[in-house]
């Protein structure tokens, strides 16, 4: 999420409306809930889901890295309160670990505001056509995996930590979706080292950026990679990976040095769309701010976010006075949707 400047020079947030609402006088509506008078209670709501999949480990040293790996996201899904499972650890049996992943995604809900969150831990493959993630057992590509994925309708976060998963991008790309990749392309073959600092960076607090007191997958991917390129500059070695972001379908992604802060400032010749603003509004583990906010209040304000970040792309095609008409009916929406959600919670 980005830092927000207020109508005073004309600027959008990309997230943090909340802050100007307090500039314009909109904000004395929401002030009970920022300074967390009294605790709101809800009725139990669903929740996320975490999924691992550990590929084949290849040695032992990668085999202790993975499973260090699964272990933090494990300690934040429970910290998130989200439903967390792993595949890749069970003793073999009658289904290869690819009929189990099949078979557990099969079985997820299919909708719901909730996210899913699948996370791939291992080494994959590319042939020049084919982009593959290695299991024990048969091995999955990357269509296979969006052919899964393609009935459930609930937001997804995929995150292939996978050497050679760059094509993986361009295969599961898709709205309501949130794709990343430890590589840009499938010749980035050598052992990636991504995924071991997004799983560090996911539940950590100097990874937020914003300073809303969450840390969202967005800053968590820049930190990740941040922490990726300082490795291979202090051990002298050529950098390897690059890790893409794709949040809004458009099968291209952005990397982490587009980005100043939490806000895109470079974007593509062709003019398409930077990605992070769906990224920016996702956390594994919320602040208690976040986590009393009823769920659709909570997608409704992400849509009224999106749509003052759109309004901020277009701000050069409009005159103050319009630019102000257009941003203020949803600058108020906000504020009744923080006014709605704490007078239910004093019922």
């Amino acid at each position: 999420m980005s830092k927000f400047q207020c109508p005073m020079n004309l600027q959008v947030p990309m997230t943090k409306t909340r802050r100007c609402l307090w500039s314009i006088g909109i904000w004395s509506l929401v002030i009970p809930w920022t300074l967390g008078c009294g605790k709101w209670t809800f009725a139990e709501e669903p929740r996320p889901t975490v999924l691992v999949v550990l590929g084949a480990e290849g040695t032992e040293e990668y085999g202790r890295q993975f499973h260090a790996w699964s272990k933090r996201w494990g300690e934040a899904a429970q910290k998130g309160r989200a439903e967390f499972g792993e595949i890749g650890l069970a003793e073999s049996g009658d289904d290869s670990d690819r009929e189990r992943l099949k078979k557990r995604l099969a079985e997820l809900p299919k909708t719901g505001t909730e996210p899913l969150w699948l996370i791939l831990i291992g080494h994959g493959t590319f042939d020049g056509k084919l982009a593959r993630f290695n299991l024990r057992g048969p091995d999955f590509a990357a269509k296979e995996l969006a052919e899964w994925l393609q009935p459930i309708e609930r937001p997804i976060a995929v995150i292939n930590c996978a050497s050679s998963s760059g094509p993986f991008l361009n295969e599961l790309s898709s709205q309501n979706r949130i794709v990343i990749t430890a590589t840009r392309s499938g010749h980035e073959y050598n052992f990636a080292r991504f995924g071991d600092f997004l799983s560090a960076a996911i539940n950590d607090p100097q990874a937020d950026l914003d300073k809303d007191e969450q840390t969202s997958l967005l800053e968590a991917f820049l930190a990740a990679s941040s922490r990726a390129q300082e490795f291979y500059s202090n051990d002298g070695r050529l950098v390897t990976e690059h890790a893409l972001l794709d949040d809004n379908g458009d099968r291209l992604g952005t990397p982490a040095d587009w980005f100043r802060g939490v806000r895109a400032v470079k974007s593509a010749k062709s003019g398409a769309a930077v990605d992070g603003l769906r990224a920016g509004q996702l956390q594994l583990v919320r602040s208690d701010n976040e986590v009393q906010l009823p769920a659709a209040t909570r997608e409704r304000r992400d849509q009224v976010e999106q749509e003052l970040a759109q309004l901020r792309l277009q701000r050069a095609q409009h005159s103050d006075d319009e630019y102000l008409a257009l941003i203020e009916p949803l600058l108020v929406e906000l504020a009744k949707l923080y006014e709605s959600a704490a007078s239910s919670s004093k019922k």
